[in-house]
């Protein structure tokens, strides 16, 4: 059950802010451990195989297959408001650095104040450790990848035959 009391914090200027806690979880890892949730269940709706790494180690969150290959997700979430409706978060791996190439295919960042999601492959990120989310903007630096779960599936292409061409292959063979 949600815990619906006011929760404080402080912005980067040392000012208190407060906010209600309606639906979000104050403990940072808590709130994590709730975004992971999230995304499996997401995943799952959209008809993706969704595999959890046993244990706390892993390098990367969750794990996502779709009838190709098995795409390893770190997730990351964010509450903070930096001014208007732009979001941060800092993307760290272990030891609070950037997380090595290999280890993860694709970041999941939930804005849960905006209920927008952002699939954003490793290649993406370049050496950017802090992302900035401006919800709804069409113009962002990553807008291009809010709800972009298809980045998750294999896309299937079908081709036809000319059957001329099999013929000439025919001969080619023979």
């Amino acid at each position: 059950m949600t815990n619906h009391k006011k929760v404080e914090w402080r912005t980067d200027r040392g000012m208190k802010r407060k906010k209600n806690n309606s639906g979000w979880i104050a403990d940072c890892k808590e709130r994590g451990e709730w975004a992971e949730l999230c995304f499996m269940a997401r995943a799952k709706g959209l008809g993706m195989g969704v595999l959890k790494p046993f244990g706390e180690s892993g390098r990367y969150d969750v794990a996502v297959e779709n009838g190709g290959p098995i795409w390893r997700v770190q997730v990351k979430s964010t509450i903070y408001c930096r001014r208007g409706n732009e979001y941060s978060l800092n993307v760290m791996g272990p030891g609070r650095k950037q997380y090595k190439k290999g280890t993860v295919d694709f970041f999941a960042v939930w804005v849960i104040p905006v209920g927008e999601w952002y699939i954003i492959p490793y290649a993406a990120m370049g050496k950017k450790t802090t992302l900035h989310f401006t919800a709804g903007s069409k113009r962002a630096k990553w807008a291009r990848y809010r709800e972009a779960w298809d980045l998750l599936r294999v896309i299937e292409i079908q081709a036809c035959v000319d059957p001329a061409y099999e013929e000439d292959m025919v001969d080619v063979l023979e």
